[in-house]
């Protein structure tokens, strides 16, 4: 019985290793013809190229040069497949692949028709304007909504405003470009500039701290000085002309070239001395108030006629002094005695509403969106008004203040300067006014010796200019990024501004002018900015 097991194991053993022996033999079978037909090829390559020179010739003469292209064709055929190493393989399939990217985009360039379309998409959303977090952004009170588009542009004009121009990091444009021409223009550039001689250094679009570069032209009002005091200069909001008003009765309008500044027009108002003058927003009239009045008067530049409003009803001030007009042309603001305020429509020149702070008004100013009134007291108190609805939003106290005297805000809506009797100038944010009763000022400008009467921002939120009526060559430019003050202005020891009673920058801030109490407006071009 042991016996008869072991033969089928045996048998079991032999089957399972004969089948590999047997697969081995047609792979050797394989290799032998391969090697044949390789053998047999290379004899037949060896026979077609011992051809002698005279069948060649022959060959040439009959068939002519194309023979030996064909040849190398046949041979190369003959040869058989060859081998591509694992490098060549991966560059093949490199350029196969891209060859395929290339043929679908080719393929995408293809306009394609939408299968479905949204109307909601295409519709503009609004956005409510009035939240309190989107008031500073209107400019008008029509504005109550705006469109997502036009709210995002806004914001865009605001933050250039506020940085000077756009950031190298946020012009996303420039930056794609200059990353695809970058690789292309270098080798360029350095030949160009190897060829080439002169001035390759550029200006920067934002003011430098340190020294203004600046260069002094003859009086705005050369052709007609002042008799007096010269207590108004102020620039037109459109055209390229200034005006001037002094204690000598008369309005003089000249245009600004800066090297002659031909006179236009001058008007004389017989027995008004004049305390202070303004263009209109639209830059067609011209409002003056006297120095001991209770009426004023409105140049219309356009008809050439002067119109006297001897008595506006409901305001019961001996004088009218000193006024503000809003930024939007609706508004005109009288300062009267013991703390009132008599807001007037600028159409009408009628009483709208009176307010009232607390103790005397010195001084007050608009917000550029013509929103809010800032008012200055006597005592160093500024109240917030509502324009619309006239009533105090916030009070906060000048850090500081013994007697408040001037107060301006920029144009941007970011900084608030307070000038005091001490000389000193505070520098706010408009957020930490508007929040805080007692704000910390981001700088304290202290380079004035006596009353600080004058504050004024130019257009671009650049530039600070503060001074004194009180002393000879008061007058500093503040550099706002940097809060520090310009070393080159007033030029030392030699006087030429004498006592400052006005200040005013051109809209583009080409020019900057000082109005003195010897009856002149002084001119200085800002050659950092390149028009009026």
């Amino acid at each position: 019985m042991k016996a008869a097991k072991k033969v089928p194991k045996e048998t079991k053993a032999a089957k399972m290793t004969k089948p590999k022996r047997a697969a081995k033999r047609p792979l050797a079978v394989g290799n032998q013809g391969a090697a044949t037909e390789a053998a047999r090829r290379a004899r037949h390559l060896k026979a077609l190229s011992c051809a002698s020179g005279a069948e060649r010739e022959l060959e040439e003469l009959v068939f002519g040069d194309s023979i030996n292209v064909e040849e190398d064709e046949l041979l190369r055929r003959l040869a058989g497949p060859r081998w591509v190493t694992a490098a060549e393989g991966k560059g093949l399939r490199e350029e196969s692949s891209d060859s395929e990217v290339e043929n679908e985009a080719k393929g995408d360039l293809l306009p394609k028709k939408p299968v479905w379309v949204d109307e909601d998409d295409e519709a503009e959303e609004n956005v409510d304007m009035t939240h309190k977090y989107r008031k500073d952004f209107m400019k008008s009170d029509a504005e109550t909504t705006l469109t997502k588009k036009k709210l995002k542009k806004r914001l865009e004009e605001q933050f250039q405003q506020a940085m000077g121009g756009v950031p190298a990091w946020a012009d996303l444009e420039h930056r794609k470009k200059s990353k695809r021409t970058s690789s292309d223009s270098e080798s360029d550039e350095e030949d160009d500039l190897l060829r080439r001689t002169g001035n390759f250094i550029t200006s920067s679009e934002s003011l430098p701290r340190g020294i203004l570069k600046m260069s002094t032209c003859v009086p705005a009002n050369q052709e007609r000085f002042a008799n007096g005091k010269l207590v108004t200069v102020q620039f037109h909001p459109s055209a390229q002309v200034v005006m001037t008003a002094g204690h000598d009765r008369s309005v003089s309008l000249f245009q600004v070239d800066g090297i002659r500044n031909p006179k236009i027009q001058s008007i004389y108002l017989e027995n008004f001395p004049i305390y202070k003058a303004r263009f209109s927003v639209d830059g067609e009239q011209v409002i003056a108030t006297g120095t001991h009045h209770s009426m004023f008067f409105v140049y219309d530049m356009i008809a050439g006629n002067i119109i006297p409003i001897p008595k506006v009803r409901g305001v019961e001030e001996k004088f009218l002094r000193n006024f503000e007009l809003s930024p939007d042309g609706s508004f005109m603001l009288l300062v009267g005695t013991s703390g009132y305020l008599h807001l007037l429509s600028m159409k009408t020149k009628e009483l709208i509403s009176t307010m009232k702070v607390n103790g005397r008004c010195t001084a007050c100013a608009f917000t550029p969106d013509s929103s809010k009134i800032y008012s200055y007291s006597k005592e160093g108190e500024v109240f917030i008004w509502d324009v619309r609805n006239r009533r105090c939003l916030h009070k906060f106290e000048d850090e500081g203040s013994l007697e408040g005297k001037c107060i301006a805000l920029s144009k941007n809506n970011q900084y608030v300067a307070c000038g005091s009797s001490s000389g000193v100038v505070n520098l706010y944010t408009t957020d930490a006014c508007l929040k805080e009763n007692h704000p910390k000022p981001v700088k304290a400008i202290m380079n004035l010796v006596t009353s600080a009467t004058c504050v004024t921002f130019n257009p671009t939120t650049e530039i600070l200019a503060v001074a004194s009526r009180d002393a000879d060559e008061a007058v500093k430019l503040v550099h706002l990024p940097s809060y520090t003050v310009f070393s080159n202005f007033p030029v030392f020891r030699r006087k030429q501004i004498y006592l400052t009673q006005s200040m005013d920058f051109s809209p583009r801030s080409g020019y900057f002018s000082i109005a003195n109490n010897k009856g002149k407006a002084l001119l200085f071009r800002l050659k950092h900015y390149s028009s009026f």
